[in-house]
């Protein structure tokens, strides 16, 4: 099997996290890069963008995001929340992944023939994004999950890092080195999954 598949294979979503990750934090943005240089996009739009949290500027994400939950989820029920976000705070960092919504509507404006297309193109490509940084931070012995607390921590996000309005704030990937290892994966029937003719 190639190096590509056995990376595939290899990424999973892991929860249990640490701060004391195998590689470098410098390794960890020339993969954020890499991965959002060559990630395709519908019409080369490159309308992906990401904001890599490391340290205080994490912990804070959590808090911030713990802080937001704690105001619409009742009280005798926040504990399961709040370990949950104790776990994403554990890790090393968080990746957030958004869509410029500035270059989606110039898209639609410039080719009006696909305009309902071009939100749909451009979650996929977020997608395909956030499947390749997972999937390369795997490679390097690090444990990440995919987390979606948008839209209710949007404003909060785009205050406290202060950015572009435009952004669109899609998911959340927390972090960090491996604690302890997701369980068994089950796979439904390959046969009813795919169907080839020949």
């Amino acid at each position: 099997m190639s190096q590509f598949l056995n990376a595939v294979k290899t990424r999973r979503s892991v929860y249990g996290i640490s701060k004391d990750i195998p590689v470098s934090e410098s390794r960890i943005q020339e993969i954020v890069e890499e991965a959002v240089n060559h990630t395709p996009s519908s019409f080369n739009s490159q309308s992906s963008r990401v904001v890599v949290l490391f340290g205080e500027q994490h912990d804070k994400f959590w808090d911030l995001t713990k802080e937001t939950l704690r105001k619409i989820v009742p009280a005798d029920s926040f504990a399961p929340t709040e370990e949950k976000m104790g776990a994403f705070r554990s890790g090393r960092g968080t990746v957030l992944f958004f869509e410029d919504q500035a270059v989606i509507q110039g898209l639609q404006e410039q080719f009006a023939a696909y305009a309902d297309n071009f939100p749909v193109w451009s979650n996929q490509s977020n997608g395909m994004l956030q499947f390749v940084v997972w999937t390369a931070l795997a490679n390097e012995g690090v444990g990440a999950s995919l987390q979606h607390y948008n839209p209710l921590i949007d404003e909060q996000v785009a205050k406290e890092w202060n950015l572009p309005e435009s952004w669109k704030l899609l998911a959340q990937m927390p972090f960090g080195s491996i604690v302890a290892e997701p369980g068994e994966k089950p796979f439904a029937p390959i046969e009813s999954r795919v169907k080839v003719f020949n």
